[in-house]
């Protein structure tokens, strides 16, 4: 029993989620497994949720995984589950590509990104350029990119670029960075701070690896600024559910969040409003869709005998 998200990150069409389901497939056939059911991970979640219930809801559960943010809007309870599941207990779905690895990379571009010299400038021929190519600094706002730029190319227009800059000592950050591929510490720093401001008003970001060391002030509400895009796209999200399963937030018993980025208080604003505090319910934000999983692999066995 595997997990999949609602809509696959860069998928336009129902088509691409199908080509992504049918390589999910293939890569578990090569692996040995002969026969495999998916399992949206929001409905998993819903499953975990409902295995601590002891009477029926209407529930929204919201999955924010690493790429994606999932949302289901169905029944659960323990006299669904005595009469057996259908489809029509299953009111609506919704789903965006984005998630912890988005809210990562806006952390990298606004705070630690200027600080290696991407807002720094060179003088050439008496004018004053960007010091380093942009596509240079995209690349690290994914960890594992940050190896693609260990080429000689990219040595050599950031040695260039080092000699000519006004800030030399950013661009040497930079190439250190990169030189000691330093991009998973990187990103787990990262991490670390956005957990730190989903308790704290106020934290410093702190990276100290191999012989680099910096430390940034940073606020929660700078971070919220720049996560503004992202938030806006799941609020949409979810009221696209509603919307289609004409459903009025009233009617929704509990909303169960699940997954890291359902600690980061704007995105749990985003259902308070809706909701109210009160009908938020979270917990085992980490396995909740594995614990599902199980539990729907067990119903599917019972179902088989």
């Amino acid at each position: 029993m595997v997990g999949r998200p609602v809509r696959f990150v860069g998928a336009e069409t129902s088509e691409d989620d199908d080509f992504a389901v049918s390589r999910l497939r293939e890569a578990f056939a090569a692996a040995g497994f002969e026969h495999v059911d998916f399992e949206l991970e929001p409905v998993a979640a819903a499953c975990a949720y409902e295995s601590t219930l002891d009477h029926d809801e209407l529930i929204l559960i919201g999955d924010f995984g690493g790429g994606t943010s999932d949302f289901s809007l169905l029944r659960v309870g323990p006299d669904l589950r005595r009469r057996g599941r259908t489809p029509q207990d299953l009111l609506g779905n919704s789903g965006v590509g984005l998630a912890g690895d988005a809210f990562d990379a806006r952390i990298i571009r606004k705070l630690v990104s200027p600080a290696l010299g991407s807002d720094s400038e060179a003088r050439s021929l008496n004018k004053l350029l960007p010091a380093v190519p942009a596509w240079i600094y995209a690349n690290l706002e994914r960890w594992h990119y940050l190896s693609f730029l260990r080429t000689n190319n990219v040595r050599e227009i950031l040695k260039s670029a080092r000699i000519r800059a006004l800030e030399p000592e950013k661009i040497q950050a930079l190439i250190t960075l990169i030189e000691e591929d330093l991009g998973y510490q990187l990103h787990q720093a990262v991490q670390q701070v956005k957990f730190e401001l989903s308790r704290s008003d106020s934290a410093e970001f702190r990276f100290r690896d191999g012989s680099m060391d910096l430390r940034i002030p940073v606020t929660r509400a700078e971070f919220e600024s720049w996560i503004a895009h992202d938030l806006q796209l799941i609020e949409t999200s979810i009221d696209g559910l509603l919307k289609a399963s004409g459903i009025h937030p009233r009617d929704v018993d509990r909303v169960f969040l699940t997954g890291g980025s359902s600690f980061v208080p704007a995105v749990r604003r985003i259902f308070e409003t809706r909701f109210g505090k009160d009908r938020i319910r979270s917990g085992n934000e980490f396995t909740s869709v594995a614990h599902g999983l199980a539990l729907r692999a067990a119903e599917r066995f019972r179902q088989d005998l």
